[in-house]
């Protein structure tokens, strides 16, 4: 929590403020014009946990927290609604909730992206066409992770809810649409909206025409009324009604990936960001063209300003880093605190020949093989503790190279530079390996809270509070850089031996 600054320390206003509607908490961060933190509140929320693989969030619960951080970051920063320019909105992705359009009040909990419970659905749906039946379309494998699949589930399983879905009294919202709806007034007239990036992870969404696809929602039984209305990422939806930013244009929405993407500047093609936390989302710039993947990645939109036309990205996410490090920490003992894993592995000067590959619940992309399961290859008695944690470091290292290429493969562009976020980029010796073996310069930003300062930024162009992306290019600061030290053969060396790990670890769970 940042305490309360002066004005000279902070910059003269005015300001912007970002809500960030995450998947543990919400928090409402408040930026000056050169994109630097002014104030900051959050707050958690319960995550309830029905059945085995079944992961809730109570929606009015958020609602009373989004309020309450967004209170609490302009009483602290001594604000008044005139100092706030525009309000934008991150949020995690997927998290599907409905409601009463007359009352306001949520129908069931909201149903979280880790939720698996509609698995068996997508079995059903995947019976014509496999796992790729609408990734032309929509640029996503069907999969229990995205939304569409959820309101599926929730309009078979809430008792009356179809009947009163068709009767056009029930709306549909991933977080960011839930927000901005309670925000620009709820029952009294709210803005009922989601962005392209959200839109984008719904399996329902065309992103050739941007619009929701009637074949898919046809074939999976949901009302398009209960849709919102698509829009861009970055224009003014409506108005803040109530609360200490009454009047205030709600101007933005973004996924919380591509709002890192947008926080890290990477506008051009070939730029790309990554975010390290317990797993890892890797985005790529891809232009103005959706490229399909055929090397384990998702299509997804990166984000569209106003009326211009949509950036698209590819995005690969690998299951478990950050989560090794905790591994190594809690169940192995090997080290007291995250961070000693550096200084472990840097009492030696190599892996002494072992590879960690972490498929604790299988491999995610580029494999996608739920078979999997963790191995530790290569070992001799010569390996250390030591060894093994630079293993651990360089496993999170493999695993973007995979990405890297299949990225690559996929858009025939080369990643320039690879732009960082989240805990783990603290770790010196971890962002040197990356160096090392991507072959291309790791840049971390002074600012490291990236989604926030995304949703901020894209509020900001739609009201002219930046004038265009070279604004904020220019606002963007490096606080380090690494550049590639390791010879070409000794790269490719050590990557078919970890590519050889890799192997090892499939097929290790039997289909019985």
């Amino acid at each position: 929590m940042t305490d309360k600054q002066s004005n000279s320390s902070r910059g003269q206003g005015p300001y912007i403020a970002a809500i960030d509607q995450g998947t543990t908490s919400s928090r409402c961060i408040v930026f000056d014009k050169d994109g630097r933190i002014v104030a900051v509140d959050q707050k958690e929320h319960e995550q309830i946990f029905p059945k085995p693989g079944w992961v809730e969030h109570d929606a009015a619960e958020i609602w009373t927290n989004v309020q309450a951080v967004v209170d609490g970051a302009i009483a602290q920063a001594g604000l008044s609604k005139s100092d706030v320019k525009a309000i934008g909105i991150t949020n995690q992705r997927e998290t599907t909730m409905m409601w009463d359009k007359n009352t306001g009040a949520p129908v069931h909990n909201a149903l979280v992206w880790q939720d698996t419970r509609t698995d068996v659905l997508c079995r059903e749906f995947g019976r014509k066409g496999g796992q790729d039946r609408w990734r032309r379309e929509t640029g996503l494998p069907l999969a229990s992770y995205f939304a569409g699949p959820k309101i599926r589930w929730l309009l078979d399983n809430v008792e009356g809810l179809r009947e009163r879905a068709e009767r056009g009294d029930i709306l549909f919202g991933t977080m960011d649409s839930w927000v901005i709806w309670n925000l620009t007034g709820g029952v009294n007239g709210g803005v009922h909206v989601t962005d392209v990036t959200n839109a984008s992870r719904t399996l329902l969404m065309n992103l050739h025409t941007l619009a929701w696809e009637p074949k898919i929602l046809e074939a999976m039984g949901i009302p398009e009324s209960v849709l919102p209305e698509i829009r861009s990422s970055a224009e003014v939806y409506g108005q803040a009604v109530g609360g200490s930013l009454a009047g205030v244009p709600v101007a933005s929405a973004l996924g919380d990936q591509q709002a890192a993407l947008f926080g890290q500047t990477c506008f051009d093609e070939g730029e790309a960001k990554s975010t390290y936390g317990t797993g890892t989302f890797l985005l790529m710039n891809t232009a103005n063209k959706p490229i399909n993947s055929y090397n384990g990645l998702i299509t997804t939109v990166g984000y569209r300003i106003g009326d211009q036309a949509p950036v698209y990205a590819l995005e690969g996410s690998i299951a478990i880093t950050g989560a090794l490090v905790q591994w190594m920490r809690d169940q192995m003992g090997l080290i007291q605190s995250a961070p000693e894993i550096e200084t472990l592995a840097l009492t030696v000067e190599d892996n002494g020949g072992a590879y960690f590959v972490p498929a604790f619940s299988g491999l995610f992309a580029p494999h996608w093989r739920s078979d999997a399961r963790g191995v530790i290859a290569g070992l001799t008695r010569y390996v250390t503790k030591a060894h093994i944690a630079r293993a651990v470091l360089e496993a999170t290292a493999w695993q973007t190279r995979e990405i890297c290429d299949a990225m690559a493969k996929d858009s025939g562009v080369e990643p320039t530079t690879l732009k960082v976020d989240g805990g783990m980029t603290s770790n010196n010796l971890l962002m040197q390996t990356l160096a090392d073996f991507l072959g291309t310069p790791v840049v971390r930003p002074m600012v490291a809270e990236t989604t926030c300062l995304g949703a901020a930024y894209a509020a900001g162009l739609a009201v002219g509070f930046w004038s265009d992306t070279d604004e904020l290019r220019a606002n963007w600061k490096r606080a380090a850089e690494w550049t590639p030290d390791m010879s070409e053969e000794d790269r490719a060396d050590q990557y078919r031996k970890w590519l050889k790990a890799v192997e090892r670890t499939k097929g290790w769970i039997d289909e019985d």
